[in-house]
C-alpha cells in the first residue's frame, strides 16, 4: 500500500501531462503532494522528514516552474530527491553505529554488518546514478520522453535493481523448516 501512495504523485503527474501538458501536470503534482501530506499528517500525526522534504521540493520547484513558465525547475526534483536519499544513506553509514537501511530493515532481514554496508553503498550508487540519469534524460531528450522516463524508466529500473539486490542478498536468508509438514 505504501508503494502505491508513494507512486500516486507520479501517476497523477503522468496523466495530467498527457491530458494538459507540463504546467497542468506540475500544478496537479503540487496539489496531490500537499493533499497526500495532509492525509498522512491527519492519520499519523506527523510526516517523516523525507516526506516533508519531497513535498517541499515539489511545491517549491513546481511554483518556480509555474511562475517562470519554465519546466527546467521541475526537472531537478527527481534528481534532488535521489541525491538526498543517497546523502541520508551515506550519512547513516559514516556517522551512525548502524546504517539507515540496517535500522529500517533489521527486523525483516538478518545480514552480517559487511553485507549491510554493501547493500547500503549499492543503493547510494543507485540513487546517485538515477539522479544523474534523470538530468541526462531531461536535458538530452524532449519533454514527452522525460515524462515517460519518470514513470516507466524510473519504476522499471528501481524494480529491477531491487530484484537484483534481493537475488544477491538471498544467500544470507535462512530458510525455516516447514513445521506444518508431516513426515
Amino acid at each position: 500500500m505504501k508503494f502505491l501512495t508513494d507512486l500516486l504523485p507520479v501517476l497523477v503527474f503522468f496523466v495530467a501531462f498527457k491530458l494538459g501538458g507540463i504546467f497542468v501536470a506540475t500544478a496537479a503534482a503540487m496539489a496531490v503532494a500537499v493533499l497526500q501530506a495532509g492525509w498522512i499528517w491527519l492519520r499519523r500525526g506527523r510526516l517523516e522528514p523525507m516526506q516533508l522534504a519531497v513535498v517541499g521540493l515539489i511545491v517549491a520547484l513546481g511554483a518556480l516552474t509555474l511562475i517562470f513558465n519554465d519546466p527546467a525547475f521541475f526537472f531537478w526534483k527527481p534528481t534532488l530527491v535521489n541525491w538526498a536519499f543517497a546523502l541520508v544513506l551515506l550519512g547513516g553509514e559514516l556517522f551512525g553505529r548502524k546504517g539507515v537501511l540496517e535500522r529500517l530493515l533489521a527486523s525483516q532481514l538478518t545480514l552480517p554488518r559487511p553485507a549491510w554496508k554493501r547493500l547500503t553503498y549499492s543503493w547510494i550508487a543507485f540513487f546517485v546514478g538515477m539522479g544523474a540519469l534523470n538530468l541526462f534524460v531531461a536535458y538530452r531528450f524532449d519533454l514527452d520522453t522525460w515524462v515517460n522516463f519518470k514513470l516507466y524508466g524510473v519504476l522499471g529500473l528501481t524494480l529491477l535493481f531491487a530484484l537484483l539486490q534481493g537475488v544477491y542478498f538471498s544467500r544470507y536468508l535462512e530458510i525455516e523448516p516447514d513445521s506444518d509438514k508431516k513426515t
